[in-house]
């Protein structure tokens, strides 16, 4: 009877084994189909929606929330497209004349060399044109650069983003410009005419122009989808990490950490902190019993009374700092969680995060001379000033709180007198180095607000 258990039990493992095998021996093929899909898919969305052209979010055919669900469907694909191809060259390296042949003799048969030829051009005319760019079909003509940058600097890493954007509507002077003038620029040499005749004649130009209106309503287009794209990334960083916190703490570390520590044997406080905190709770309370039964007139406190007032308070302090250990032991865990959450989504959002990069450049260099300097001051004030170790205590304290770690008075005035002194020196060389630099009428505001 063993002996047949046992033949069977082997027979269900060479089936596995050979099932496996074959799925290894059809990678290739596998690949090719899926990735031939997707572009087929690709290909049915811009001949029904697109009129066989590519899928522009530039089109005017179709809203933005319309845009954004066919942008939605196109990463998809795109990006099964481009795995599934990378995974036909890893399979195919692979996989060498010998495996070739057991493929044949387990029954499977690959396609014709022509057939994947024909199915490798198609996905390659129909991916070719996304592929300026991993990124461009969510971040493509959203990068606007600030009006007191050179015309060649460089805003994201991603050069081609620069390349492919649109030409924005000649602007009219500002104060910036007219304290930094460009030399390439026509209006700004020195000529015949005075500067202003040619600043008005150029805008006169452009006012004429019938292009014109096209032009800003396609820049205000691109400014307002970096904006959404903007304040829809900030969200996601700020809820996407206090969510897996919750989440993990409540499903995932709650329930371990529960479990482990629901004896009643387990050590009720984890720092000494803790314990020094519920003895002087528990001191307090009996000289409350005290002072109210004087105050009150009422008889004698007998020694018996006072004792099971005492010890129930007791079990009520154990059960509340047993609570607030297994709550900090959680946060800790959660907060692993909630970090490696936020470092996924900045790592899968790097269009987003040049887009939110250059929404941010356009805000800073938007604002005045005065609120420039009145933000620095704000700042430096705030985390380096004169009363900021008090906030960096508070913070440091909460912070060990949160973790249930005792605060360690030594190494918070430490951190107190290096940190911030720290962050002083890289504030003043920052200002120094790059905002002297691009804005020395801000550095100016700032000294004389300082003084």
């Amino acid at each position: 009877m063993s002996a047949m258990k046992n033949s069977v039990f082997s027979q269900k493992i060479y089936s596995f084994l050979l099932a496996a095998y074959r799925w290894y021996l059809q990678t290739p093929e596998r690949s090719l189909d899926e990735a031939y899909n997707a572009a087929l898919k690709i290909q049915e969305i811009e001949g029904k929606h697109f009129n066989g052209n590519k899928i522009d979010i530039d089109s005017a055919m179709y809203s933005n929330s319309v845009m954004d669900y066919f942008e939605s469907d196109l990463k998809k694909l795109l990006k099964t497209a481009r795995m599934r191809l990378t995974e036909l060259k890893a399979s195919r390296w692979f996989l060498d004349e010998e495996n070739q042949k057991a493929a044949q003799k387990v029954g499977i048969e690959h396609p014709s060399a022509s057939l994947v030829l024909e199915k490798l051009n198609f996905i390659d005319q129909v991916i070719s044109k996304y592929t300026t760019s991993s990124d461009q079909i969510t971040s493509k003509a959203l990068i606007v650069k600030p009006t007191n940058q050179p015309v060649n600097s460089v805003i994201s890493d991603d050069k081609s983003l620069l390349v492919n954007t649109p030409p924005l509507p000649p602007k009219l002077s500002t104060k910036d410009s007219d304290k930094k003038p460009n030399p390439n620029r026509k209006v700004d040499t020195t000529g015949i005419l005075p500067r202003s005749i040619l600043s008005t004649i150029t805008r006169l130009q452009v006012e004429l122009d019938p292009n014109s209106e096209q032009e800003v309503i396609q820049s205000f287009r691109q400014t307002q989808r970096r904006t959404i794209i903007s304040i829809r990334f900030i969200l996601l960083l700020i809820i996407v990490p206090l969510l897996t916190h919750q989440i993990a703490k409540a499903f995932v570390v709650g329930p371990l950490v529960e479990r482990f520590r629901g004896s009643e044997q387990m050590q009720i406080f984890i720092n000494s902190e803790m314990e020094e905190e519920a003895l002087a709770e528990l001191e307090r309370f009996e000289e409350k019993l005290k002072f109210e039964n004087l105050i009150t007139k009422a008889p004698p406190l007998l020694p018996e009374r006072l004792e099971i007032e005492m010890s129930n308070k007791a079990i009520e302090l154990a059960e509340e700092f047993r609570h607030e250990s297994s709550n900090a032991i959680k946060n800790v865990f959660a907060d692993i969680f909630s970090v490696g959450a936020f470092i996924s989504l900045l790592l899968v959002s790097k269009s987003s995060i040049a887009v939110l990069k250059d929404f941010v450049d356009n805000i800073v260099y938007g604002l005045s001379d005065s609120a420039k300097a009145f933000i620095i001051i704000l700042f430096t004030d705030i985390f380096v000033g004169f009363h900021s170790p008090h906030g960096w205590e508070v913070l440091l304290e909460g912070v060990s709180r949160h973790w249930g770690l005792p605060a360690n008075r030594d190494f918070i005035f430490l951190f107190i007198a290096t940190f911030p002194v720290i962050l002083d020196t890289i504030f003043k060389y920052w200002i120094f180095r790059f905002l002297n630099r691009i804005s020395p009428s801000a550095v100016a505001t700032y000294r004389n607000m300082n003084e």
